[in-house]
């Protein structure tokens, strides 16, 4: 299997209208001058399977000194770089493989660290519905995180269940083997796919 590099992948979730953060390609540190903080900076590389096991993701950069030693940093280990809008919320994970026996197999579980740690999924084999969604986010333990607790806002639980419908709808019909869409971040207005894996 091979992945997809940005430029499809994107394309492919436009096409089913699957929103992902709004990003820029840093091509040098000229590129650097006209950016709203806070931002994140991470490598693009469809050779680079985990980024964040590579070091190629920086988050809460505030600053231009910050971006600067990011973009040195990140350099080393991709010459494709991309920054993107910092977005506030919880991580979710929202996955895909094609199983033999089954066909396509929808995952979700807390995206970062709690999806290794935690092993806290949910599954549904596809075609997944709405309601199908919502319940696989009820089935995980951790849902009290989503739905706000201690004074915390819960997050959009609608917008979240779109993205599974539509990941569902995707991989009936395209060609992709595996999807890994981790993190997607969520808040109390909306669901934001900030990192997406396609193999083929």
């Amino acid at each position: 299997m091979e992945q997809l590099n940005l430029d499809k992948t994107i394309k492919v979730l436009n096409k089913y209208g699957l929103k992902f953060v709004d990003y820029k390609i840093i091509k040098s540190e000229k590129d650097l001058e006209k950016i709203k903080f806070p931002v994140v900076m991470k490598v693009s590389s469809e050779k680079i399977v985990h980024k964040s096991d590579k070091g190629g993701v920086i988050v809460g950069i505030k600053n231009k000194d910050n971006a600067f030693s990011a973009f040195e940093k990140l350099r080393n280990i991709s010459k494709d770089i991309i920054i993107q809008k910092m977005i506030s919320g919880k991580e979710v994970i929202i996955g895909m493989k094609k199983d033999s026996q089954f066909g396509p197999v929808i995952m979700f579980g807390l995206g970062g660290i709690f999806v290794e740690v935690l092993k806290d999924v949910s599954f549904r084999v596809c075609p997944v519905s709405k309601d199908d969604a919502i319940s696989m986010m009820k089935e995980i333990k951790m849902y009290k995180v989503l739905e706000g607790f201690r004074g915390e806002k819960g997050v959009n639980v609608n917008a979240i269940a779109d993205i599974i419908v539509k990941i569902s709808n995707l991989s009936l019909k395209e060609n992709i083997n595996e999807i890994d869409l981790n993190p997607v971040m969520a808040n109390e207005k909306e669901a934001v796919i900030v990192d997406a894996r396609f193999m083929i």
